[in-house]
């Protein structure tokens, strides 16, 4: 597969090579589509690097306009991310920073001054002081949730969004077969309306979502084309039931525990990581206990408490 990291800003291009390495699945097949300017719907598992593959793709055209005077430094919102959930929102908004830094960082050791590239989230909880400073310098990258991109659009605030030019719906399958994905569409198409003429990109990301034909639809909405990035693996999986002991019924320690917290141990060492799922917090924490005595390990907490006993 050809490297598409060739299209991106000898800048951008640098920090990504010299932070990730090589372009992921998603990565390599997303950013050519967006580089043609086609709306995609880009499957693609979680932890594949699917968002960097929307958002980055962006940023490279972002940069390249503000560094050809194509655009000013505030000309209104650029790109739109919008997600169903708030606490999502705080980590993207967060998680954008460290590609933006070490862009501006990586420029000025090529000895190129990069521009400030700025971002802010618009939500439900965004102070009053917030959202009148967004509209006297709006930022580059607004991040927000369906409801609060429709409030923006009913008020004074929507025209910071007339300069859209990509849109990027995050985690589309939460959103595609309910109430909050029609109010949403309506939304995109009000934005296109402010929008005016020239139409915005329209970005979707899902780990897992079917039938994606019908969600392309969905995202772009009617007469409009949407490319299909599938970029899905199948994991292999190996599922076994494993018992503590040959037969239940009989318990040579007179419980089954002892024999279920060696037979845990053992799997915990023959593999890099194991998820144990319990009823309640009591028992996780008892099992704990007894798993770090097998592995000849004490809890901290239980350190504490023999140290402040002896003091």
């Amino acid at each position: 597969m050809q490297d598409s990291l060739v299209s991106f800003h000898p800048v951008l291009m640098a920090w990504f090579k010299g932070t990730f390495g090589t372009p992921t699945p998603p990565q390599n097949l997303g950013w050519p589509a967006i580089d043609r300017g086609e709306n995609i719907l880009l499957l693609a598992p979680t932890g594949s690097g699917k968002t960097l593959a929307a958002f980055y793709k962006c940023l490279d055209i972002l940069y390249k306009k503000l560094l050809s005077e194509e655009i000013s430094e505030h000309p209104g919102v650029q790109v739109l991310y919008v997600s169903p959930l708030k606490a999502l929102n705080n980590d993207i908004y967060k998680n954008l920073q460290a590609p933006l830094d070490g862009i501006v960082q990586t420029g000025a050791e090529l000895g190129l001054t990069m521009p400030q590239i700025t971002t802010a989230v618009r939500t439900g909880d965004t102070p009053q002081y917030e959202r009148q400073r967004m509209r006297r310098k709006p930022p580059h990258i607004l991040i927000t949730t369906p409801e609060s991109l429709f409030l923006v659009l009913s008020s004074k605030a929507r025209d910071i969004l007339k300069t859209v030019k990509f849109v990027i719906i995050d985690e589309i399958h939460t959103l595609f077969p309910n109430k909050r994905g029609c109010h949403l569409a309506l939304s995109l198409e009000r934005l296109q309306n402010l929008v005016g003429a020239a139409p915005f990109q329209r970005i979707g990301l899902s780990a897992t979502v079917n039938p994606l034909d019908e969600v392309a639809r969905f995202l772009v909405g009617p007469g409009r084309e949407c490319t299909i990035v599938d970029a899905g693996s199948r994991k292999n999986y190996d599922l076994q039931i494993e018992l503590p002991l040959p037969d239940l019924r009989l318990l040579p320690e007179r419980s089954v525990w002892p024999a279920l917290y060696k037979k845990l141990h053992q799997l915990i060492q023959e593999h890099h990581t194991t998820l144990v799922f319990v009823n309640n917090r009591r028992q996780a924490e008892r099992i704990a206990v007894n798993l770090n005595q097998l592995a000849g390990k004490h809890p901290s907490w239980q350190h504490s408490q023999e140290n402040a006993a002896g003091g």
